[in-house]
């Protein structure tokens, strides 16, 4: 892997996403996302990542640790339409040694670490940019779960609910590399190249197989 492993992007985000349920899977409007012009539906990353990692159960470092450094892939959709998995999950973008840059559809990224923070501002588990690669870059030989991803998201998931959807009001699937999964999803380890998609209401019109890992090259 090349030195941009270590980068991201994100549409920033300054709120909790809500949890509990829902009766419709209509719940969550499109939101215009400034960058790219298109509709995308938004739920933004916590205002409080290092918090929220804590919450997960993971310890944050105050620079990427490399020992053990895998990646995921996860695709959400409502009713078909895609939801934005933002950059900057488990990552203090505030911290002044988190770079920013440019990236996918001149979202800001975040990441490249060179020098470690004074203050811990990066968990193990995290995202650098919005293409829905998930990263645990850690010093321990461990793969972490969907569900600690979801707890530093401040997105609920469980068996029966993702976010504000619930079950049987709405329907909701799981796939793990284009399969059907019937288990609780917030289990689910992030192994390398796993590609995961959430499928809420109405299905798109194909369910990934494959995960685009395009930003790590």
């Amino acid at each position: 892997m090349r030195a941009f492993l270590k980068f991201g992007v994100l549409t920033a985000a300054v709120a909790l996403a809500a949890s509990g349920c829902s009766s419709s899977s209509k719940a969550s409007p499109p939101v215009t996302t400034p960058s790219t012009g298109t509709s995308a539906i938004v739920w933004p990353a916590p205002p409080d990542p290092m918090a929220r990692a804590r919450a997960a159960g993971l310890v944050p470092e105050t620079a990427e640790s490399l020992e053990f450094h895998v990646h995921a892939h996860l695709d959400v959709f409502v009713d078909g339409q895609k939801v934005t998995v933002p950059a900057g999950i488990g990552i203090d973008i505030t911290n002044p040694g988190v770079h920013t840059y440019p990236n996918i559809a001149g979202a800001t990224g975040y990441g490249g670490i060179a020098v470690p923070c004074d203050t811990v501002c990066i968990s193990p588990l995290h995202t650098h940019d919005v293409s829905g690669v998930i990263h645990t870059e850690s010093k321990t030989h461990k793969y972490n779960t969907l569900g600690e991803l979801f707890t530093e998201w401040g997105v609920k998931l469980d068996r029966n609910c993702v976010n504000t959807y619930c079950k049987p009001q709405t329907k909701i699937a799981i796939y793990v590399d284009g399969k059907p999964y019937a288990g609780d999803p917030s289990t689910i380890p992030l192994t390398n190249f796993k590609e995961i998609a959430i499928v809420i209401g109405s299905p798109p019109a194909s369910i990934p197989a494959v995960g685009d890992f395009s930003t790590l090259q």
